[in-house]
């Protein structure tokens, strides 16, 4: 799949961090079975890469791929891993070749006209407004509309369930990230059928 496909195939993207490696299958199949099929694991904890590889080889029909990459060498392993695509906070010159020499699909952070530039003059054509709201918000993203009207964004940062349409509306946003999908005591609690029915609502924003 391109990263484009990917971002269309689900209007948001949970951003998931795996505190106990045993949650890991249960809420992705949680999240696919209400809808969401692109889940975004964050290496922010120490079971990251775990995780990834248990989702992708567990869950079918999800779409896994790798959050939080900050180092060129995490590249290589979330692709071992089974992640079929990564997201980054930022761009930098080390990451793109890093990126390049992975095959990995990266969809990089940009905050500023200026990065955004950047990016697409590395080959970057789909985008994450990180952190959305601080950066503007819908007023950035429509802003840079016109000037830089062949980019998609996937707005991630400060985004809520009921906000979120907001930003989905805009005509460059594909789709866009969140970490309201899967909170922290329903994951400690097991509560899969809460995740399933806050993703099953997520999956009708678009």
């Amino acid at each position: 799949m391109t990263l484009l496909e990917i971002m269309s195939a689900s209007p948001v993207i949970p951003v998931i961090a795996i505190d106990a490696i045993e949650h890991a299958v249960p809420l992705a199949k949680a999240l696919v079975e209400g809808g969401i099929r692109v889940l975004e694991v964050t290496l922010r904890t120490e079971h990251g890469l775990a995780a990834i590889r248990a989702m992708a080889e567990q869950v079918p029909g999800a779409i896994v791929g790798v959050g939080t990459l900050t180092r060129p060498e995490e590249f290589a392993a979330a692709r071992d891993a089974g992640a079929v695509f990564g997201v980054s906070p930022g761009l930098t010159p080390r990451m793109i070749e890093a990126a390049q020499a992975s095959g990995l699909p990266l969809l990089p952070g940009v905050m500023t006209p200026s990065e955004v530039m950047m990016a697409r003059e590395a080959g970057f054509r789909q985008l994450k407004l990180f952190p959305a709201v601080p950066a503007g918000g819908v007023g950035m993203l429509n802003a840079i509309a016109g000037p830089l009207p062949d980019v998609m964004f996937c707005p991630t940062g400060g985004i809520s369930q009921e906000t979120a349409a907001q930003f989905l509306a805009c005509k460059n946003v594909a789709c866009v990230g969140g970490s309201w999908l899967t909170p922290k005591e329903a994951i400690r609690n097991g509560d899969w059928k809460q995740i399933t029915a806050l993703a099953s609502a997520a999956s009708k924003l678009r």
